[in-house]
């Protein structure tokens, strides 16, 4: 039987559960609730549902004794919900960080290997399909957003928590950025980080410098990869296939499976829908505001009219930022200045970007910033 209306098919009596694949967080919240408090359950691949409507929709599905799945939301075929939840449940997980969406991936991609500029990546992204013809979502960074405030909350045991995590996207990204961070022996990515911060917790998605032996610096193209550190398992690495159609049906598919395993007089199983919430008397970690977390940093300086490095420097360094390593960079294109890559010492983001801003007033040099990923 078709039917064009949505509702009707998510309180018909005959279906047992609801497949919701069309994306968005208005009518389709309408469905997947109707479904769920008719007794249904509900596989889902949409992310920014449950991102910005997940706790309503779990308290449902448990008020009704029903599954709210969504395997698929995250990371394409790759089982990171799954992992969390039930693989890795006897470990304290410390951090969370992946590259999760395949657009933004495949466009940093290119801007290596080919010296695209942003704005070229793009278009040839949009040619093959990878990208929308309106990116916004994939690289302003709000779709991998979406998914590490799932991706926390089963970590952390938090409430899902999209507003508050800090969301730094792509367009400003310039070749000369990735090229000299290669200079440095660092991929640029974007990276979507949760980490526990003391009693805190950093949610955070932005351009960051990978060290090019690590294992995120080798997802390229449209893959998806996760590294997952715990207490007990160590650090523990996923990487995929993170969109497209196959994937996607392999993770709808498989959260079908699982339902179709339950047994039909007790069809609620004890894996709950966003994860083991905290317990007792400990204390649901707080979101750590961005200009506390705490990074080393690449600043790139570039001046028409030259530069002093030993000024630099002390700039640097009179503000609160040890310089570690620096070298001069050179571009490709004609005519251009060389540029000054600084690599800092690890400080706090609001010192480095107060240090960013004096360094441009005091040398009239444009100072670009990217955060370098702790190996810690």
């Amino acid at each position: 039987e078709l039917s064009s209306d949505p509702h009707y098919v998510a309180t018909h009596p005959d279906v047992d559960v609801l497949v919701e694949l069309a994306g968005g967080t208005g009518p389709a919240r309408d469905w997947v609730q109707a479904a769920l408090a008719a007794g249904k359950h509900v596989v889902t691949a949409n992310k920014a549902l449950l991102a910005v409507h997940g706790e309503d929709l779990a308290a449902t599905a448990a008020n009704h004794g029903r599954q709210l799945a969504y395997e698929a939301a995250v990371a394409g075929s790759i089982p990171i919900i799954k992992t969390l939840r039930e693989a890795l449940a006897a470990n304290r997980i410390d951090a969370v960080t992946g590259i999760l969406n395949g657009t933004s991936n495949y466009i940093l991609t290119r801007m290596r290997d080919a010296g695209l500029s942003f704005a070229e990546a793009l278009a040839e992204a949009q040619q093959l399909g990878y990208a929308e013809a309106d990116p916004s979502f994939d690289v302003d960074g709000i779709d991998a957003a979406h998914k590490l405030a799932l991706l926390a909350a089963n970590a952390f045991g938090m409430a899902v928590n999209f507003d508050a995590v800090h969301v730094e996207g792509l367009r400003d990204l310039q070749s000369a950025d990735i090229a000299a961070a290669a200079e440095l022996g660092y991929a640029v990515k974007l990276l979507a980080i949760a980490r526990r911060q003391g009693d805190a917790v950093e949610l955070r998605v932005h351009p960051t410098l990978v060290p090019a032996r690590h294992s995120l610096a080798h997802v390229d193209g449209a893959s998806n990869g996760v590294l997952v550190q715990g207490d007990a398992c160590g650090n523990a690495f996923y990487s995929g296939a993170g969109a497209g159609a196959e994937p996607t049906a392999s993770a709808v598919v498989a959260d079908l499976i699982d339902l179709a395993r339950l047994p039909v007089d007790n069809p609620v199983r004890g894996v709950p829908t966003l994860g083991t919430r905290v317990q007792g008397d400990a204390a649901v970690p707080a979101v750590l505001p961005i200009g506390e977390v705490v990074s080393a940093q690449l600043l790139r300086v570039v001046s028409d009219s030259g530069l002093c490095e030993a000024s630099v420097v002390r700039i640097l360094e009179k503000a609160g930022v040890p310089v570690q390593r620096r070298k001069w960079v050179h571009s490709d294109e004609a005519g251009a200045a060389p540029a000054l890559a600084v690599l800092t010492a690890p400080v706090t983001d609001a010192v480095a970007a107060h240090a960013a801003q004096q360094l441009q007033q005091g040398t009239g040099a444009q100072v670009r910033r990217l955060r370098v990923l702790s190996e810690g």
